[in-house]
Parts: structure tokens; C-alpha cells; sequence
């Protein structure tokens, strides 16, 4: 936390050890990655290890737990037969309701197309289902961009690319195009229509905002179908233009794989329960973090 006699104390190792059924168990050293004060008080901190626990320490001093009602993959088979189901199998496998037990009626502007009419409904229950990195814009935030022609309902969270909905005074076509704007580049169009599209962007951020996580170091192909080999793949064509992107899925696990068109693939894994990452935990991978 930094010393009032300007001695370095972040190169000084910290050792870990945890009392556990009457033994003091030695884990190793390990490095401050964040800490919070409340009137000069340590509150709270994070240590991340400086070498990894194996799997045998790992499990004594956290043992692994049962898996509890993990999200199943029904949704699945209807990916490419009936999307609306697939996306609200999928949501409401992933997020709990918050509170009531019935779904709320679709009041949602019929101006919309009825996909998004529908994620709007399960967000009444499940915010979440909105994103956590980028996000679908509230309804009372939709807005044409500064042409008049398209109707932006998504952003990145930082602003930097939206994707936006071909605007008429016309009825809402029944499945549009969705277009990746970035800045005032000209806009690209996603592989897939509104409805594929949905069902890619909650895999997505439901990866992003679960509670475990598998992060990796880059990947060569050979690991990606090492680590792949035991879910199973999405059939959608690839998200996101900025890195064409598959997912591959189990019960309570989102794996999402991108490419910029080099050799290495970025991965990221997220899961509602840890046991949901056992599949992966001993795979030949340089684990950034792992959750499981």
C-alpha cells in the first residue's frame, strides 16, 4: 500500500499460508493486485499468486462443489428453426428472474422489429439480458443516428461502435440487417439478421458478466480445437466484424473464440458455477485467470 519510508515494498514477497483442520498449509508468495482503504483502514485487497497452485493444493484448500442447476442447452436445437424461442430459452436459463413469476406483456413499440420487442420484454425481469460490457440501449433511449436513417440500438460501453437498424416510416421489417458502425466509418453489415444477432450478443455478454471465468493467454488453432473439443459449437455465422467471432457452449458455459485474421485466437470462457470450467481444467493452456 506504499511506505511512508519510501522503501519499495511492492517488490517484497508476500507469503501466503491458511489454517485448515488444525495444519497451517503453505501456498506461496504472491503480489498485491488491488486493495481498498476506508479512513486509512485496509478494507479489503487481492493477491494474485506468483506461480500457480496445482490442482491437487487447489482442490484441499477449495474443495470443489457439486454443480447446482446449471443452465441446460434446450435452446440450442431451436438456434436455426425458431430463434425467438432459442433466445428466450437462453436467457432465461442464464439469468434468475427478479421477482415475479409470470412474463410481463410485451408493450414494446410495434414500431420495433419483434425480436427486440422481445428482449425488452425478458429484460423487465432480467436486466441483465441488456448486456454488461456493450449493451442494448433501453427503449426510451433509441435514437436515430445524425442522417436520419438508421435506428441506433446498441453500443459499446465506451461509445466506440454502435449497431444500428435500417429506420423507414414504414413498417419494422420482420428479421433487418444489423450494421457495426465504427465512428464515422462506413458501416459494415453482421452475418447474421436481428435474430441471430440477439442470440450472439447475450452469448456474448453472458460470457462477459459471469461470475467464473477462463481466460487464456493467446491460442493457436491446435489448442482451440483441444479446448473446444467437448462443447459444442453454435450454429450461427461469425459476430462481430472487428473479429469474426464463433461460441461453443455446455451446460452453464459460454466459450467465445475470436480471430483477427492472424494465427493466434483470443479466447474467453465464462460460467454461472465453477464446476461448469472443469472441462477445461486440464487442458495444455497458459491460464491468465481460472475461475475454476
Amino acid at each position: 500500500m506504499g511506505s511512508p519510508w519510501g522503501t519499495d515494498e511492492s517488490s517484497w514477497p508476500i507469503h501466503i499460508a491458511v489454517r485448515l483442520k488444525g495444519e497451517v498449509l503453505y501456498l506461496g508468495t504472491a503480489k498485491l493486485s488491488q486493495a481498498g482503504t476506508s479512513n486509512g483502514v485496509l478494507t479489503d485487497c487481492e493477491l494474485r499468486f506468483e506461480a500457480p497452485l496445482s490442482r491437487q493444493l487447489l482442490n484441499r484448500v477449495r474443495p470443489p462443489l457439486p454443480a447446482v442447476d446449471l443452465p441446460g442447452l434446450e435452446w440450442l436445437r431451436n438456434v436455426n428453426d425458431d430463434r425467438a424461442a432459442a433466445l428466450e430459452q437462453f436467457v432465461i436459463g442464464w439469468y434468475s428472474a427478479a421477482g415475479a413469476t409470470e412474463p410481463p406483456a410485451n408493450r414494446s413499440s410495434s414500431r420495433l422489429p419483434g425480436g427486440l420487442r422481445q428482449l425488452y420484454r425478458l429484460a423487465k425481469q432480467r436486466p441483465g439480458a441488456l448486456g454488461t460490457q456493450n449493451r442494448i440501449l433501453p427503449e426510451s433511449d433509441l435514437h436515430t443516428d445524425h442522417l436520419g436513417e438508421m435506428l441506433v440500438f446498441g453500443a459499446e460501453n465506451q461509445g466506440g461502435f454502435f449497431w444500428s437498424l435500417l429506420w423507414t416510416l414504414d413498417g419494422p421489417e420482420a428479421d433487418p440487417t444489423v450494421w457495426f458502425r465504427e465512428f464515422d466509418e462506413e458501416p459494415a453489415a453482421e452475418q447474421e439478421p436481428l435474430s441471430g444477432f440477439l442470440i450472439q450478443f447475450s452469448l456474448f455478454e453472458a460470457s462477459m458478466g459471469a461470475d467464473y471465468l477462463a481466460l487464456p493467454r493467446r491460442l493457436t488453432a491446435t489448442q482451440v480445437a483441444q479446448l473446444t473439443q467437448a462443447l459444442h459449437l453454435v450454429p450461427l455465422r461469425p459476430f462481430w466484424p472487428w473479429a469474426p467471432t464463433h461460441f461453443y457452449v455446455a451446460p452453464g458455459l459460454v466459450v467465445r473464440v475470436s480471430n483477427e485474421g492472424g494465427e493466434e485466437f483470443a479466447v474467453w470462457a465464462g460460467a454461472t458455477h465453477r464446476s461448469a470450467l472443469e472441462p477445461l481444467a486440464d487442458l495444455p493452456v497458459d491460464w491468465i485467470r481460472f475461475d475454476g
